[in-house]
C-alpha cells in the first residue's frame, strides 16, 4: 500500500492512538471553544453582569449551529476515514469533495433559519430588556459566520480521517489565536464592547477556514472535484451517517436550552454564572468532546480493514482515558475554583453557582464521557440512530424532570439536576456500545 493510502490506526497500540489524536484534537476543539471563553473574559472586563448574560443567551442559540457542524463533520470523517482504510484514496477524495458541499448547503440554510427567528428563540429562552437587545446584536453578527465554522470543522474531520492529527489541530487552533489577537483589537482598541467581540469571532472563523483549505487541499490534495454524480453517489451515504449524527448533536444544545429557561428564572446573575460555567466546562472538558471525533476515525479504519479486536480495544481504552481525564480535571477544578471566579469577576448568584459546579457537578462528565465514547462507536459502526435515542434520552429524560425538581432548591438545584441525569444514560450506552462490537464479526462474515 502506497504512504498516500496508508491507513496508520490499523497497526499500533489502539491507546497511543486515542492519546495523540484526542491531544491534537482537543487542542483544536478547545481553540474553537476559546473563542467564546476570550470574548466573554474580554467582556467581563466591561464590569456588566448584563453583556455577560447577554454572551450567554447568544451561546445558547449558537450551540445549536456548532452542534449541527459536529454532526456533518461526524460524517465527513466517518465515511473518509473508512475510504482511506480500505485503500481507496480516489474515493475518499470524492467523499471529502462531496461532503463539504453538503456541509456548507445545511449550514447556510440554518443561519438563514436562526437569523430570522432570533427574536423567538431568545423570548423563549427568558432574554428580556437590555439583555435581551445586546444578545441580539451579537447573534445577528455571529450567526452569519456559522457556515464557515462547519467547513472549518469538516476540513479538519477530513485531516484526522487521514491521520494527520497535527494538521486537523492547527485548522481549529488557528481561530483561537486569531480571536486572542483580535478580541482586545475590537472590543477595548475600536471600543466596540459587544460588537467587536462578534466581529473578532467572524474573523477568526475566517481564518481557521484558509488553514483547512491549505492542510486538507495543498499539503494532502484530500479533496477533489465536485460533480453530480459524485454528490448522487455518495449523498445517500453522507445523509445515513449525517442525519442520525445531527440530531445526536442537537440534543445537547436543546437540553441546555431547557436548563438555560430555567436558570433565566432566577435573573441576570444566575444566567451569567450558567454562561461562566458553559465556558469553563466546553474548556475544561473539550478533550472529552473531542475524544469521540478522535475515537472515529480509528474505528473506521479498523472497520475498513476488518480488525474488529482492535476496535474492541479501542473503545475499551477510550473509556480508561475518559475516567482519568474526568478525576484529574475535577480536582483541578476544585482547586483552583477560587481563581476561577475571581477571573470572571463572578459574585452573588454567578459566584455560588460556579464555586457548586467546580466542586460537585464536574464529576458528572465521567458519564458524560462516556456518552460520547459511546457515540462514536455507534455513529462508525452504522448504529447512528443509537447514539440519537441515548443523546436525546439524556437531553429530555435525563434533563427535564431532574432540572423540575432541582428548581425547588434555587439556581444550584438547577445544576445538580443537570448533571444527575448523566448518569444512567452513560453507564447505558457504553454497555451498548461493548454489544454492538461484539456483534461485528456477525454482521461482515
Amino acid at each position: 500500500m502506497s504512504q498516500e493510502q496508508q491507513a496508520i490506526f490499523t497497526s499500533g497500540s489502539t491507546m497511543r492512538h486515542i492519546i495523540i489524536m484526542t491531544a491534537t484534537g482537543s487542542a483544536g476543539l478547545v481553540a474553537i471553544f476559546m473563542v467564546d471563553v476570550i470574548n466573554l473574559l474580554y467582556i467581563a472586563q466591561l464590569n456588566d453582569q448584563t453583556l455577560t448574560a447577554a454572551v450567554g443567551y447568544g451561546a445558547t442559540i449558537m450551540f445549536f449551529s456548532i452542534s449541527l457542524s459536529v454532526g456533518l463533520s461526524i460524517a465527513t470523517t466517518a465515511l473518509a476515514a473508512r475510504a482511506i482504510g480500505s485503500g481507496d484514496s480516489e474515493r475518499a477524495r470524492a467523499i471529502a469533495a462531496s461532503s463539504l458541499f453538503f456541509t456548507a448547503l445545511v449550514n447556510v440554510v440554518l443561519a438563514v433559519i436562526i437569523f430570522f427567528s432570533l427574536e423567538t428563540l431568545l423570548r423563549l429562552l427568558g432574554a428580556s430588556g437590555r439583555t435581551f437587545d445586546e444578545a441580539l446584536h451579537f447573534i445577528q453578527i455571529v450567526v452569519i459566520s456559522s457556515p464557515l465554522m462547519g467547513i472549518a470543522m469538516s476540513l479538519s474531520g477530513l485531516l484526522r480521517a487521514k491521520g494527520d492529527a497535527k494538521q486537523a489541530m492547527y485548522v481549529t487552533l488557528s481561530g483561537g489565536v486569531a480571536a486572542a489577537i483580535l478580541d482586545p483589537i475590537f472590543i477595548f482598541g475600536f471600543d466596540l464592547g459587544i460588537t467587536g467581540a462578534a466581529i473578532a469571532t467572524f474573523l477568526s472563523r475566517v481564518v481557521a477556514v484558509c488553514l483547512g483549505i491549505y492542510g486538507a487541499q495543498i499539503v494532502h490534495k484530500l479533496v477533489g472535484r465536485i460533480n453530480r454524480e459524485a454528490l448522487v453517489r455518495h449523498g445517500r451515504a453522507f445523509a445515513i451517517i449525517a442525519a442520525p449524527a445531527i440530531l445526536t448533536q442537537l440534543a445537547t444544545p436543546v437540553g441546555n436550552a431547557y436548563v438555560t429557561s430555567a436558570i433565566s428564572e432566577f435573573g441576570d446573575d444566575a444566567i451569567a454564572g450558567w454562561t461562566i460555567i458553559g465556558r469553563v466546562m466546553l474548556v475544561a472538558f473539550g478533550t472529552l468532546f473531542a475524544l469521540s471525533g478522535s475515537v472515529g476515525p480509528i474505528i473506521s479504519q479498523n472497520l475498513g480493514a476488518r480488525l474488529f479486536t482492535r476496535i474492541n480495544h479501542t473503545l475499551r481504552d477510550a473509556l480508561i482515558f475518559t475516567l482519568i481525564y474526568t478525576f484529574v480535571m475535577w480536582a483541578l477544578l476544585a482547586l483552583f475554583r477560587n481563581q476561577i471566579i475571581s477571573m470572571f469577576g463572578a459574585t452573588g448568584d454567578a459566584a455560588s453557582m460556579v464555586n457548586f459546579f467546580c466542586l460537585f457537578v464536574a464529576a458528572s462528565y465521567l458519564f458524560n464521557g462516556a456518552l460520547f465514547v459511546a457515540n462514536a462507536a455507534f455513529n462508525n459502526l452504522d448504529n447512528p440512530l443509537l447514539a440519537t435515542l441515548f443523546n436525546w434520552g439524556r437531553s429530555t429524560i435525563g434533563v427535564i424532570p431532574f432540572v423540575y425538581v432541582g428548581k425547588s432548591f434555587g439556581a444550584i438545584g438547577v445544576l445538580a439536576g443537570w448533571g444527575l441525569g448523566a448518569v444512567v444514560f452513560g453507564i447505558g450506552a457504553a454497555l451498548v456500545s461493548f454489544r454492538v462490537v461484539r456483534r461485528l464479526p456477525e454482521r461482515f462474515s
